[in-house]
């Protein structure tokens, strides 16, 4: 067995050093791995609430939930009441109230109106997803914009009397069955239209007369689709909208029913919102006519960048102790 050098020598002191930077960089590493994953944990993948709109309910979801579970995501997709903005928006918060975790919020139709009425106040809503849908301000109603906007959709419905156990009295609002495939879903076959007809979900006058009182989409990023085809929803609305909340915007030859006609593209922009982190986040405007601002460091980036920091000074602690020695050495060489 060779004995070891004794820590006192000029050489068992070196090693003593070089040792001591190892272990520092050894410390670096472990301080650094449980950080990293406990940031995994907490920025886990987001659940996707999915509100649909008006004249349908939530398997018109169905093609994306099934992608969006494919990539890992827990999905819900709850029943919106269709009873009027303020009833349904509060309905949806308490869903919203009841997920764990991040959320990305995705509305279509109506349902664009209802999230964002919905997530004022949620922290937990990190991104707002918009398809084909209205995306009002405060102040307006689907109405206010359609008289800005007109489409098809104000010749398309019928009104039809109900009453409710309450005693409470409405009109519930319908699609005309021969107007439906054209106004509603032109890119799907007839038989499918055929369907939607006989299953969809009335929405009552007080769907659209109701006006927002809040606009979560000032606070909140938001992703939009505009759906080029659509009948229901004045295309050139979707734009104006998505442009004053400066929304990252993708345009796709659709009719109303995107999610149901072309579900992989809307998939796709529900990962890039649930996805984007940093600066590759667009934020809203506090003003419609306010330039974008910069994107904000988030808390766990600059935890990272810390940590990150840290390991290179030890690292470079730790170098420049062994360099330092190695010229000592040099110095008192019988050879200088």
């Amino acid at each position: 067995m060779v004995a070891s050098p004794a820590v006192g020598s000029g050489r068992g002191r070196a090693r003593a050093r070089v040792a001591a930077a190892g272990c520092a960089m050894a410390v670096c590493a472990t301080v650094a791995a449980p950080a990293a994953a406990q940031d995994d944990t907490s920025r886990g993948k987001p659940t996707v609430v999915l509100i649909h709109g008006a004249f349908a309910d939530g398997s018109s979801w169905n093609g994306v939930i099934q992608r969006l579970e494919r990539r890992g995501y827990r999905v819900i997709a709850p029943a919106n009441p269709l009873r009027g903005l303020y009833t349904d928006s509060t309905y949806i918060a308490s869903v919203l109230d009841s997920v764990k975790g991040p959320i990305v919020l995705v509305g279509h139709s109506y349902g664009g109106a209802v999230i964002s009425s919905a997530a004022a106040g949620r922290p937990r809503v990190k991104s707002l997803v918009y398809v084909s849908s209205l995306m009002p301000d405060k102040g307006e109603s689907g109405q206010s914009l359609a008289a800005r906007f007109p489409s098809e959709l104000a010749t398309a419905t019928r009104a039809v009397p109900y009453r409710a156990g309450d005693g409470m009295r409405g009109k519930d609002l319908y699609l005309k069955r021969d107007k439906l495939h054209r106004v509603f879903a032109a890119d799907l076959p007839a038989s499918t239209a055929k369907l939607l007809a006989a299953t969809q979900r009335p929405a009552t006058t007080a769907t659209f007369s109701e006006k927002a009182e809040v606009a979560a989409w000032r606070q909140i990023p938001s992703w939009v689709l505009v759906a080029k085809q659509d009948k229901t929803i004045n295309p050139r609305q979707e734009r104006f909208q998505a442009k004053r909340a400066h929304s990252h915007t993708v345009e796709i030859n659709s009719s109303h029913v995107a999610m149901i006609a072309h579900p992989q593209e809307v998939t796709d922009l529900i990962v890039k919102a649930a996805t984007a982190t940093g600066k590759a986040r667009p934020t809203p405007a506090a003003k419609p006519s306010d330039s974008r601002a910069g994107a904000k460091s988030r808390p766990a980036d600059t935890a990272a960048a810390w940590v990150t920091g840290g390991a290179a000074a030890l690292l470079l602690g730790g170098g420049a102790l062994v360099l330092g020695h190695r010229r000592r050495r040099q110095s008192r060489s019988p050879l200088r």
